[in-house]
């Protein structure tokens, strides 16, 4: 209920602040700090990123321009740049990487029943990988290329809400494929992939755990037919065969038989290969599978235009993990109040809407609704040029 608070003491109360306190104490967060806790710090990283501050300098101005707003908006002190920046280069990334996994659990079951036009009732993931170009010469952590250094975002996207299951954040030098070793496979899921995770090793433990898998075949995979199943080439669908595999190492990596698809794209006329362990499924099925994974591609696009994820506030490795952690919980705080609240705007009109409102005191579901501000009079004519 409302009860007179700011846009930002209202979307602060969304956050599990009793979990968070548990996360703090697990990690000694708050140990030996007098002026600026985590909590604080949170606070103050989710408005630069729902805002869009492009400095910490910027945020600071920003909160010392109304003073009295930003105690109703849960800041209880002053904040300077210099003790936000310690706290960002020497609090435990890990406090935020566990909020914004207790968040995103929490928001996963509310997007659990949306279709996705696949008529599949089984959990979909797409796995990819973006970089975030970083200069060599202030960030030396992440190293890159001989002149260029770069994070990698890992990310494994529940297509169902378009929500981050799982993000690791390394350096960029790591193997898209080697992320496969980092994810706890779900038995009873799809994870749709493109061709930079093909290891039929790591495959084979997908499909050993209950897991299946859509991705596309390499060009020099080496194989033969086992058995056609029947094709339609009015679909695009010009072959749909069990194969085994030929090169020796990848027949010890992966003894069972696979799946294989040749797709002809209708439109653009261009071939697809595609490999699956799922022999259940209908040829356009899987096709239609690998087609949602550009969502996931989709995603980092939104999240650099929309997040604060290319433009860091400290230089270290704990500030930039700790910011692109803070940018997931607040995407995922969104995606929770968007269906808790049962607001019909996108993300992104939600946070636009958000960025220019946070000192207002007005409820937070009229203001997404869109019956925020009452409408006044109707113009009936043009204004007089001059008063007389």
């Amino acid at each position: 209920m409302y009860r007179g608070q700011t846009v930002f003491a209202q979307l602060m109360q969304f956050v599990p602040w009793m979990a968070f306190s548990r996360m703090v104490a697990r990690h000694n967060g708050d140990r030996g700090v007098r002026h600026l806790n985590c909590a604080q710090q949170f606070r103050a990283m989710a408005f630069a990123q729902l805002t869009h501050r492009r400095s910490l300098r910027d945020l600071v101005a920003c909160l010392d321009a109304v003073p009295a707003k930003r105690y109703h908006a849960g800041f209880t002190a002053p904040i300077s740049c210099s003790t936000l920046a310690r706290a960002n280069e020497r609090r435990p990334w890990r406090i935020y990487q566990e909020l914004a996994q207790h968040l995103i659990d929490r928001a996963r079951p509310l997007y659990a029943d949306e279709d996705l036009g696949l008529n599949l009732d089984d959990t979909v993931y797409a796995l990819d990988s973006s970089t975030v170009d970083l200069c060599l010469a202030v960030f030396g952590w992440a190293p890159f290329r001989a002149t260029k250094a770069a994070i990698k975002l890992h990310t494994l996207l529940d297509l169902r809400g378009s929500l981050p299951s799982f993000i690791h954040v390394s350096d960029g030098k790591l193997h898209d494929v080697k992320a496969l070793d980092l994810i706890v496979p779900e038995p009873g899921a799809i994870y749709v992939m493109d061709r930079a995770y093909v290891d039929f090793r790591r495959l084979f433990r997908l499909h050993q755990a209950g897991a299946s898998f859509v991705t596309r075949a390499k060009k020099n995979l080496l194989w033969h037919r086992v058995y056609s199943c029947p094709k339609d080439r009015q679909l695009g669908i010009e072959a749909d065969q069990l194969i085994a595999l030929d090169g020796k190492r990848a027949r010890q990596a992966y003894p069972l038989h696979l799946r294989r698809i040749r797709y002809q794209d209708p439109d653009s006329g261009k071939r697809l290969v595609f490999l699956t362990n799922r022999r259940d499924l209908p040829a356009t099925t899987v096709c239609a599978l690998y087609k949602q994974r550009w969502q996931v591609e989709l995603w980092f696009r939104w999240a650099k235009q929309h997040l604060e994820i290319q433009r860091f506030f400290g230089t270290s490795e704990n500030a930039v993990k700790s910011q692109i952690w803070i940018a997931v919980a607040v995407y995922a705080l969104v995606a929770i109040i968007r269906k808790e609240l049962d607001i019909e705007l996108s993300p992104y009109r939600m946070m636009q809407t958000i960025s220019v409102t946070p000192f207002e005191q007005v409820s937070l579901y009229e203001l997404l609704t869109e019956s925020w501000p009452p409408p006044g009079p109707a113009l009936t004519g043009q204004l007089p040029l001059f008063e007389t």
